[in-house]
């Protein structure tokens, strides 16, 4: 019966042929280009962001298995999967870990390029699930004083420590991490609006590394602040120019591109169709993983925010994902846009990733953060 499966899979899935092949017959093809033609006869479907999975795609044909190797939802009819009896995994949390090491190094190299101590600013973290937690927890180990907003877990849970929207939006660097949506109680859609836009006050840092659409990008043209940190964006590839312009760093929805937060998606999607179809999983294709990389080398004697952000920029350069794309010209940061993801070149996360020469003071922050420290 394996043999002949059939499994159509986004052709950046890393290691699908060789994770996937033994459960059927398999087919990749880039994101944007899976049609209703290619599933006809297909069983499964796996997918990162860019196919919209819905009736327009899936209608008439034998697909019973959609998996999405990625976090976000809003590309996935999730109704009508459930009205058709078609089973959806989300391998949600994959690149949790991944989100969070970009936006700390992000950080680190604005504290250095724009002259101010990182441990001197709070931050406000809007959304603490996956990412926030994890975020929150490194800034915790860095000396960093957290503002921590959550409606949803709030309402659920016992969190004194957390504030609400308004009091967040205060901290002198605002972050967002939370999924794009558009109904329930606590919708995302615009969080971020004009009228709030209006108190932010003009000192402060916005990144947003969750979904274009959180933050109002006509009203956030208009908004003065010391930074604009932008890796996600309505409408993607055709980002906005305005918005581009005001970026003192744009990268191309990257933050969650590490090795680590690929590989997690799609081994969580493989288990979950192994499961569905009752299969034993096979592990052979983990001996294909690249050996961990070079020793990172710091300089004891420089400061310690120095070191930080030395180290950080060494185990991955979101300033390199910025160069990558910038263009004076927005028709060709938008060509650029979906090459570079397409083309991303492979980092290891911080576990990967050991340190030799830094502060004896900093080792334990640097193991609590999962690097391996190189003693002399």
């Amino acid at each position: 019966m394996t043999n002949h499966r059939k499994i159509v899979l986004d052709d950046a899935v890393p290691y699908a042929q060789e994770m996937f092949s033994h459960l059927g017959k398999i087919v990749t093809l880039p994101g944007r280009q899976i049609s209703q033609a290619d599933l006809i006869d297909a069983d499964a479907l796996i997918v990162r962001s860019r196919t919209q999975v819905n009736e327009a795609l899936l209608a008439n044909t034998q697909v019973k298995f959609v998996g999405s190797t990625v976090v976000g939802l809003d590309h996935i009819d999730q109704a009508w999967l459930k009205l058709n009896d078609i089973f959806f995994y989300s391998a949600q949390g994959c690149n949790a870990n991944s989100v969070a090491e970009f936006v700390i190094t992000q950080l680190y190299q604005l504290a250095e390029q724009l002259g101010f101590e990182l441990n001197s600013k709070t931050l406000g973290i809007i959304g603490v699930g996956n990412v926030g937690s994890r975020l929150a927890k490194k800034a915790e180990i860095l000396g960093i004083r957290t503002l921590l907003n959550d409606p949803p877990r709030q309402a659920n849970e016992n969190l004194p420590e957390f504030v609400d929207l308004d009091t967040a939006l205060t901290a002198d660097i605002i972050t967002f991490h939370t999924p794009l949506t558009f109904d329930g109680q606590h919708p995302s859609y615009h969080l971020l609006n004009a009228e709030r836009l209006k108190a932010i006050n003009p000192n402060t840092i916005i990144v947003n590394a969750a979904r274009g659409g959180i933050i109002d990008e006509t009203a956030w043209i208009q908004t003065p602040t010391q930074a604009n940190l932008i890796d996600c964006w309505e409408k993607e590839p055709n980002i906005n120019a305005q918005l581009y312009k005001t970026a003192i760093q744009a990268t191309p929805h990257i933050a969650g591109h590490s090795l680590d937060a690929k590989v997690a998606g799609s081994q969580m999607v493989y288990e979950a169709l192994c499961d569905f179809w009752q299969t034993p999983n096979e592990n052979e294709w983990q001996a294909l993983l690249p050996k961990a990389p070079k020793i990172i080398e710091v300089d004891a004697h420089q400061s310690l925010q120095h070191q930080l952000k030395q180290i950080f920029s060494s185990a991955h350069n979101p300033h390199a994902d910025d160069l990558a794309i910038r263009a004076d010209n927005i028709e060709d940061v938008q060509s650029q846009f979906e090459y570079y993801r397409r083309h991303y070149p492979i980092y290891r996360e911080w576990q990967h990733q050991t340190v030799k020469g830094a502060s004896a003071n900093l080792h334990s922050q640097l193991m609590a953060l999962g690097f391996i420290i190189d003693k002399p």
